[in-house]
């Protein structure tokens, strides 16, 4: 029997990064918004908090404790979600150079984020 490999959605530069604001685009759900735990520009993932929220059956342990069902967040794709500029309408990041440094900058207001 042969296995089919998933096939990964590798993202070179996201445009996503931890500690942004977001949205959720499409998708269950859909018009949430959240802040970024963590980028996975690998499998094109992003962790947002208390957005897809999955249930995980764990053994007791040093850190958990007694063990249990623990829920925690599920990783979500990079292209169901959308970043939040700072008057709350969904933007885009570019990147300029300012002198020698790569600068961050909101797309529609060209204010650095």
């Amino acid at each position: 029997m042969i296995k089919k490999q998933k096939v990964r959605r590798t993202v070179k530069h996201p445009h996503i990064k931890k500690d942004d604001k977001v949205r959720v685009i499409s998708g269950e759900f859909k018009d949430k918004e959240g802040r970024v735990l963590s980028v996975n520009p690998e499998k094109g993932t992003a962790v947002v908090e208390s957005i897809n929220m999955i249930k995980k059956h764990v053994k007791p342990n040093k850190n958990v404790g007694k063990g249990g069902i623990v829920e925690k967040e599920g990783p979500i794709a990079l292209s169901n979600i959308a970043l939040l500029g700072e008057d709350g309408k969904i933007t885009h990041a570019k990147y300029i150079e300012q002198g020698d440094k790569r600068v961050r900058i909101n797309a529609k207001t060209k204010e650095e984020i």
